[in-house]
């Protein structure tokens, strides 16, 4: 088993003001090579936006854009006719496809804090979809739960590529066996509050970990901890 460690304190950083974005990937004004994505897997933003910021529209084409919103509420407007908010605990994706326009804007009195995730698509150019469940955190105590698949289903959001997310919340110290088909595969563990102990190494409160060259996965999830488990190919 490979592993690459980023800790909090060496992601990317973009401050405009309203946006405070802690970049995992490189991405925009954090140019490094050696975090130029991670298999199919392009961005990974820890987004913080102030009250009355927000973005403005803008277009995506050919990617899977996936948002965890961890903390507040955001409005989300789309040139597939969807305008909604969306609140802590919930998960939205664009298939963007051959293209869409959207729009997000903090709509309420205090910090939105979401996970912007990108990861390339299996198809080029099929029709935009988006979607958006819930997940509140009382109802997935100590266990792991899909949150994003390849597959449609009642429990979760579906993408156009062969990827899986999974959140992770313990309520008390737990060893988590993890398994998947190595074959063209890897994962990306972040830690969103509390630590995760992999092959030794600790992860804590907002670092990453991507693994590679394995079949499987022990996690040692501290007590009172938050993860998020990207399963994703590693090339096309």
């Amino acid at each position: 088993m490979k592993t690459r460690l980023t800790r909090a304190a060496d992601r990317g950083l973009k401050d405009i003001g309203w946006l405070k974005s802690h970049l995992s990937l490189s991405f925009g004004p954090y140019p490094d090579p050696e975090r130029s994505g991670f298999g199919l897997l392009r961005v990974f933003n820890d987004d913080v936006v102030q009250p009355g910021g927000g973005f403005g529209i803008h277009g995506h084409a050919n990617m899977e854009i996936i948002s965890v919103m961890l903390a507040g509420s955001m409005n989300h407007k789309d040139t597939l006719g969807y305008t909604e908010v969306v609140h802590q605990d919930w998960v939205q994706i664009m298939s963007a496809g051959s293209g869409l326009r959207h729009e997000e804007h903090n709509v309420g009195d205090t910090d939105v804090n979401f996970l912007q995730i990108w990861i390339e698509p299996k198809l080029q150019n099929i029709g935009p979809r988006y979607q958006r469940r819930q997940f509140p955190e009382a109802q997935r105590p100590n266990k792991l739960t899909t949150i994003v698949s390849n597959e449609e289903g009642q429990a979760h959001c579906w993408i156009n590529q062969n990827a899986k997310l999974s959140l992770g919340y313990y309520t008390e110290a737990q060893t988590v066996a993890y398994s998947f088909k190595p074959l063209n595969k890897l994962l990306f563990l972040f830690v969103i509050s509390g630590s995760v102990t992999v092959a030794g190494q600790e992860v804590g409160t907002r670092d990453s970990l991507g693994i590679w060259e394995t079949d499987s996965v022990s996690l040692e999830a501290a007590a009172d901890t938050r993860f998020l488990l990207i399963e994703c190919p590693i090339n096309h």
